[in-house]
């Protein structure tokens, strides 16, 4: 039996390994592609009264299905880092920041209904805030990307990451920790007050004193998610630091809270060990998003080593590639809005987009964004355009 289920074990390996090799009659890079101004979404988040501004941005049919809604498909946003307050010319009164919030949405086309949560006393607080027992007092979520989980009854499951920020520098911020959060869903509702969160072992320093965390970004493989080539998995995507190396777990679904059935790609296979994780590429953002298009390959959206000036893409034959060459898609137009805008963490929203046109996001900042949001207060806000790919030519 022992050697039975050796020989078991090495055929599956075999078979994952061949599942994930290159498609030879595929390109790995789009061949042909438009991109154009999503000005009716980047407009959709000019606001002047309680939200001006987050960052984040990931979006969740309700009913789980990761393709483009129709009119009556329930849609939520999410959003980390939220500045508020009422915005007049270029003063803002009443500022304050808060960790998350969320938008509503009645289809793809609908204007987004942006929510804050709000304390006893009135004032703007969070969605999520851990409450874990490795949280500690002084930290905050970082959300990162998550799904709508269809088996093990509705309910939303979200990545964070939990940090903690020295709010006397812009920039001076660490990770200490992941959570999982699961949100039930109840008709086309969110119980944000029945969320439970559990410590996820999903984070991981290596000898070189660099660090590994998984959520930033969440590919659902499965029939009821509406993927076209459903193997059962859920692929969860990471980020190693230095050189924004892509990472990449799975578990099926209803495995998801067992973290013992979570295996990382070590670049042959799957291992229990997460300290084995190979990146799988490289130069991609904190967040982003995995795609699959018309043509049976996928698309990896990020923003170029992060913090860069173009928003990129890879194509890949599978969940875990391999992928091709960074390709550049569109330079971001703000780049010399004052006082300096930054910009980061695209990604696709295949729920926000169409059948022939893919949306976008990315966020912008700038250099001092604590001091500099109260006199640019639009600097600070989601920014979206479409893209266009012309597949029987690729």
């Amino acid at each position: 039996m022992r050697a039975l289920f050796g020989l078991l074990s090495m055929a599956l390996v075999w078979l994952d390994a061949m599942a994930f090799q290159p498609k030879p009659e595929l390109s790995d890079t789009l061949v042909s592609f438009t991109v154009s101004d999503a000005d009716e979404w980047t407009d959709h988040f000019y606001l002047k009264s309680g939200w001006f501004g987050a960052d984040g941005v990931f979006s969740f049919r309700l009913d789980g299905v990761e393709q483009p809604a129709t009119e009556q498909e329930r849609i939520m946003m999410s959003f980390s880092d939220t500045m508020t307050g009422e915005v007049t010319g270029d003063t803002v009164l009443n500022f304050k920041m808060v960790n998350n919030s969320v938008a509503w949405l009645n289809g793809a086309g609908d204007d987004p209904a942006i929510r804050l949560s709000y304390l006893e006393n009135g004032e703007p607080g969070n969605f999520f805030s851990p409450e874990t027992p490795d949280s500690k007092p002084d930290e905050y979520y970082w959300l990162g990307d998550g799904y709508v989980d269809r088996v093990n009854g509705d309910h939303l499951i979200l990545f964070g990451y939990r940090v903690f920020d020295n709010s006397e520098a812009s920039w001076d911020f660490e990770v200490r920790g992941t959570t999982m959060i699961t949100v039930p869903i109840q008709g086309d509702t969110l119980l944000f007050d029945e969320q439970t969160q559990v410590d996820a072992p999903l984070y991981f320093r290596d000898e070189d004193s660099g660090t590994a965390t998984f959520g930033s970004g969440v590919y659902v493989n499965t029939p009821w998610a509406g993927a076209p080539n459903p193997d059962g998995f859920v692929y969860v995507y990471g980020l190693h630091d230095p050189g924004k190396r892509m990472l990449v777990a799975r578990v099926r679904p209803d495995q998801i809270a067992e973290w013992s059935s979570w295996r990382f790609w070590n670049g042959d296979g799957w291992s229990a060990d997460i300290t084995d994780s190979v990146p799988i590429t490289d130069r991609v953002s904190n967040e982003l998003s995995l795609t699959p298009v018309a043509d049976g390959r996928y698309l990896l959206i990020f923003q170029e080593d992060g913090i860069g000036e173009y928003t990129a893409a890879r194509v890949g034959s599978s969940p875990v590639g391999p992928f091709g060459p960074l390709q550049r898609l569109r330079k971001v137009p703000e780049l010399n809005d004052p006082p300096g805008i930054i910009p980061y963490n695209a990604k696709a929203h295949p729920v926000l987009s169409t059948p022939d046109r893919i949306l976008i996001s990315y966020n912008t900042i700038t250099l001092d964004y604590f001091n500099d949001i109260l006199n640019y207060p639009h600097s600070y806000r989601p920014r979206f355009f479409w893209l266009e790919i012309e597949t029987k030519n690729n």
